[in-house]
């Protein structure tokens, strides 16, 4: 039996009123600052700043800028998961539980 696939969920980078968020890098920003909570953690060491951390990946969907949060950032590290929500909270963000789907290419006929 598998386990299931960790919840996602997305940091919009809008308001509860609606607004845009600022400034607008805010969300490479925030993945930025979670680029050390990772598989192998501090085990990379100095290549851990290089990318961002597959449990906290920013993006754009539909023009909005957002950020992914993996729920197993929980597992890794409480404090970190908690940073995040907390950021969101505290900037009246809007969140999301979904899951990102991959890309299907386009059938040909």
């Amino acid at each position: 039996m598998t386990s299931p696939k960790p919840r996602e969920v997305f940091i919009q980078g809008l308001t509860t009123e609606g607004r845009t968020f600022r400034p607008s890098d805010w969300a490479e920003r925030l993945a930025g600052a979670m680029s050390s909570f990772r598989p192998g953690g501090a085990s990379m060491g100095m290549a851990a700043h290089i990318g961002y951390s597959p449990y906290c990946v920013p993006t754009t969907i539909g023009n909005v800028k957002c950020v992914i949060v993996n729920e197993a950032l929980r597992e890794l590290e409480p404090m970190a998961w908690d940073f995040v929500m907390n950021f969101a909270r505290d900037n009246k963000l809007q969140v999301v539980d979904a899951c990102l789907l991959p890309e299907v290419p386009p059938s040909k006929g």
